[in-house]
């Protein structure tokens, strides 16, 4: 039997031929071992149909069957020769080493043929051709044997890369993919964490606050979702924020990215309340009504005050834009009173203790504004506040001068941090057109005699429920001639209106303002980011 395969290659470690094997059929004949291997050489490896075929006319699948059993492959057996299933023979996965076995025996069957001298070689030239068919089959199996550690490497290879983490997608410019998309696994990012002060330094490492905080996990997941909202839009308007604007587009950009990253659905997930685009005394609750065309300039000082929420828990967090350096220090010394007062909050401390720290803060600072110097106040009767679910304004005031409440932060409580820093009086009035609205919190039924009233009413309360809405957000759902019926609603005590906020005309006032939760074992600043 022909054992020399070759110094370059070596023979498959399956190829051992039994002893037992025999030729079939007359030499030359349709089922002798030559003819198969002339059959054989003409059929690709892959070809696994055409081998099939081969075998089946020249008579040898009853050896193939014993060789496969010999070498444990019944189940093969079963599926390709005994079933007579195609899809079997493929879901082994192992073809090639099959063919290996196919063509050792159909080797040993030609090989046993040619030294038994029953080839015809009266031409003198049959035993020859007979060895080059016999060494050519053999080179075929040979390269199947070498080919096979390859294949192996590549389906390997293949297959880890299969395995291979899917990257999360990119935020585009403009943002367009909602947040919930950019993290898969739906936890988002963590706010800044900070260590409570002095007698609270123990809740850090207790065991029990820190189950309370498991507990709270999907809370704080849906705070910190809005929350990272808030920072990739901020981030954006700033990119885009240019003197010219019109301030009617400014706050319709913002409003509809908010809307595309929050995921807007309904009360579930949205905008908490109206953009506020307070420009210079003006301090707070001006967004411009339909038709207004107020342009952003170079010399105004902007304040951009904007809300998210997740089921009701809300993200209150605002900054103020000025393209003129001179006003720099102005928007430091809000800044830095903010960052105090989210510094000295804390379980147990007292709201007049954080509002007297911002305070001595804010009014350490100067800024000099076309020649004159202007020591800044802080604005005395604006405040921070605590923030419930659907509720703004909780309840508790933080001022942002000594004196105040001598009430308590607890736990779990969310409050939003605030400080106005002004060139003014230091002191706000109403004044202007009013933009601002927001169902009473607590407005139990309330009869209306006006029909148009009490639609306007199902309206806000399908839309908005307890959140602060604007005459813009009733033009985009389609109310039309509502006027008098929202001041019928006030009048009842059912809306409060929120008319802007302002210094004396002339000056400037500047705004700071973070969302902190209270959480057992510490501090977390939710909306802080790397602009501020």
């Amino acid at each position: 039997m022909r054992t020399d395969y070759g110094s370059s290659r070596a023979p498959p470690c399956h190829l051992q031929i039994c002893s037992n094997a025999s030729p079939v059929s007359k030499v030359g004949g349709a089922g002798s071992g030559l003819h198969v291997l002339e059959a054989l050489i003409s059929v690709p490896p892959s070809d696994l149909v055409g081998l099939i075929r081969v075998l089946r006319k020249s008579g040898c699948l009853f050896l193939i069957i014993l060789r496969m059993e010999k070498l444990k492959l019944r189940d093969c057996v079963l599926a390709e020769f005994g079933g007579g299933s195609r899809v079997g023979w493929m879901a082994i996965g192992r073809p090639r080493y099959i063919l290996q076995v196919v063509s050792a025996v159909v080797i040993e069957m030609a090989d046993k043929e040619i030294s038994d001298g029953a080839t015809d070689t009266a031409n003198g030239a049959g035993e020859s051709t007979n060895e080059i068919l016999l060494a050519e089959v053999e080179d075929k199996v040979g390269e199947i044997a070498l080919d096979e550690p390859q294949e192996a490497a590549k389906k390997k290879k293949k297959k880890s890369k299969s395995k291979k983490k899917k990257e999360p997608p990119q935020q585009t410019d403009p943002p367009s993919i909602p947040v919930v998309e950019l993290f898969a696994s739906g936890e988002f990012p963590e706010g800044e964490i900070q260590q409570y002060k002095d007698d609270n330094l123990w809740r850090t490492t207790s065991e029990e606050k820190r189950e309370l905080e498991r507990l709270e996990k999907p809370l704080y997941n849906s705070v910190r979702q809005a929350a990272e909202v808030h920072r990739q839009v901020r981030k954006y308007m700033r990119t885009i924020i240019k003197p010219g604007m019109l301030m009617t587009d400014l706050c319709e950009t913002l409003e509809n990215t908010v809307r595309k990253l929050i995921s807007e659905n309904g009360l579930q997930a949205g905008i908490a309340f109206p953009t506020g685009c307070s420009l210079n005394w003006v301090a707070a609750h001006w967004t411009p009504n339909a038709g207004d065309k107020t342009v952003l300039q170079y010399d105004d000082v902007m304040k951009l005050d904007f809300g998210t929420h997740i089921d009701g828990h809300i993200v209150d967090c605002a900054f103020t834009v000025a393209f003129n350096p001179m006003f720099n220090p102005l928007l430091e010394a809000s800044r830095e009173a903010t960052n105090t007062g989210i510094k000295e909050a804390g379980i147990d401390v007292r709201l007049c203790d954080v509002g007297a720290a911002i305070q001595e803060v804010m009014e350490s600072y100067e800024v000099e504004i076309n020649g004159k110097v202007f020591q800044v106040k802080s604005i005395r009767n604006l405040n921070g506040h605590s923030i419930g679910p659907y509720q703004i304004h909780a309840g508790k005031s933080v001022p942002i001068v000594k004196g105040g409440e001598q009430t308590k932060m607890e736990e779990g409580e969310f409050y939003a941090i605030e400080t106005f820093g002004s060139t003014g009086k230091g002191y706000v009035r109403e004044d202007l057109e009013c933009s601002h609205y927001m169902k009473n919190f607590d407005a139990g039924h309330i009869p209306l005699r006006l029909p148009r009233a009490k639609q306007l009413l199902a309206t806000i309360n399908k839309n908005f429920s307890t959140l602060a809405f604007c005459r813009r957000y009733l033009d985009r759902i389609g109310e039309t001639k509502y006027l008098m019926a929202l001041k019928n609603l006030c009048d009842a005590g059912v809306v409060q209106p929120y008319p802007p906020l302002c210094d004396n005309k002339g000056s400037y006032v500047s705004q700071f303002e973070h969302t902190i939760l209270l959480r057992p074992t510490c501090k977390e600043v939710v909306s802080r980011g790397e602009d501020y």
